[in-house]
């Protein structure tokens, strides 16, 4: 089963350190709820794995993402990743991120989005309409971790971020850093299931109606 995504997400960060983060494939994937990188084979291919807990019960997914593409003027990053557990489930997904400045405000910035997954076993049986809306919800809370690391980087001197100096007669009192965010290091397979749940109720009123 193929499931398509393309998505934009604004973010109050500048894209200098946005690109900055997402070229670091480590940090970007300690974003991802229950993802890691556990090593790097070389210069463009990582090996890492993804931990799914649903009550007592752990599935670990293993895989490796390799750059398939990196272009800093476009702050444009091709990434090719796929896995599989010992059930027997695997999975693949070919992904664009582009990060783009946004003219109206120097301080923010998009996060562009696009992806091509590919699902085979036992999660295939979800369907695509299911896929997409867990999907959406794993991704929110990546690019809402995703944001708050970016923030705590610090930002490249003459950037909108850095030009805070304080008016004259101000306090110079410097600010504490943004802390890191706390991020969850295993994905909340209930919370997954919920969402399921629910999106099976949602269509079986959609058909009554």
């Amino acid at each position: 089963m193929e499931v398509k995504l393309d998505k934009q997400y604004p973010l109050d960060v500048d894209a200098a350190r946005a690109w900055a983060l997402l070229t670091d494939l480590k940090a970007t994937a300690n974003c991802m709820p229950g993802a890691e990188i556990t090593e790097q084979l070389s210069e463009t291919s990582f090996k890492g794995g993804v931990k799914v807990k649903v009550g007592p019960a752990v599935a670990q997914f293993g895989g490796t993402v390799d750059v398939i593409e990196a272009v800093a003027a476009e702050r444009k990053m091709v990434l090719r990743g796929k896995g599989a557990d010992k059930g027997g489930s695997s999975a693949s997904m070919d992904l664009t991120a582009i990060i783009t400045a946004d003219p109206a405000n120097p301080a923010h910035c998009v996060l562009n989005g696009q992806a091509a997954v590919i699902v085979n076993g036992k999660f295939a049986q979800f369907g695509g309409r299911m896929m997409v809306q867990v999907s959406d919800m794993l991704l929110a809370q990546f690019v809402e971790n995703f944001r708050q690391t970016a923030l705590t980087l610090p930002a490249a001197e003459g950037s909108p971020a850095a030009s805070t100096a304080a008016p004259a007669g101000a306090s110079t009192t410097t600010a504490a850093a943004p802390a890191a965010p706390v991020v969850a290091r295993e994905i909340n397979g209930l919370a997954i299931f919920w969402a399921l749940i629910k999106s099976w109720f949602g269509g079986l009123v959609g058909k009554k109606a």
